[in-house]
């Protein structure tokens, strides 16, 4: 008897209107788990199911922080409008646009910020976020997609 397919945190047609599933036609070992299948043009089509479960997965861990504790950062800007939304609603400190090194590193900077965690929406171009994220051992959640470019937050990077 087939196993009944988990409910969504979304309707699929949300996912798929979203454009969630859509990768790149670049892909990495590290992202593999999430391909769901290759397009005959090369384009990687991602497995809903696998994403709503990490999506769980940083739901149950951001929900464990207070918003003030949370600090969100995009400095890719077909995610800034979102962030800036979820920052109003939620609480949530963001950073939409260039993020300054060393706010979360340096108290000496008037854009110095303490956070518990670092939400990025894609660790490339949020290099500077990880790396001071993890100089201060603070957790780095990410968003990414079939390139994962970024997999060592190593200040030596």
């Amino acid at each position: 008897m087939p196993e009944p397919q988990k409910e969504l945190l979304i309707e699929v047609e949300e996912y798929l209107k979203s454009g969630i599933h859509i990768g790149t036609k670049f892909k990495n070992k590290y992202m593999q788990d999430f391909i769901y299948k290759v397009r005959p043009d090369g384009l990687s089509i991602m497995n809903l199911e696998t994403i709503d479960e990490r999506l769980r997965i940083m739901i149950d861990f951001l929900s464990r922080y207070a918003p003030e504790e949370i600090l969100v950062v995009s400095r890719r800007e077909n995610s800034h409008r979102a962030v800036k939304l979820m920052s109003k609603l939620t609480g949530i400190r963001a950073i939409a646009g260039r993020y300054p090194p060393g706010t979360l590193t340096n108290p000496a900077l008037s854009t110095f910020t303490e956070a518990k965690v670092v939400f990025v929406t894609d660790p490339w171009p949020d290099k500077n976020a990880v790396i001071d994220a993890y100089k201060v051992g603070i957790p780095i959640v990410a968003l990414c997609d079939t390139c994962l470019l970024y997999t060592s937050p190593s200040p030596r990077d």
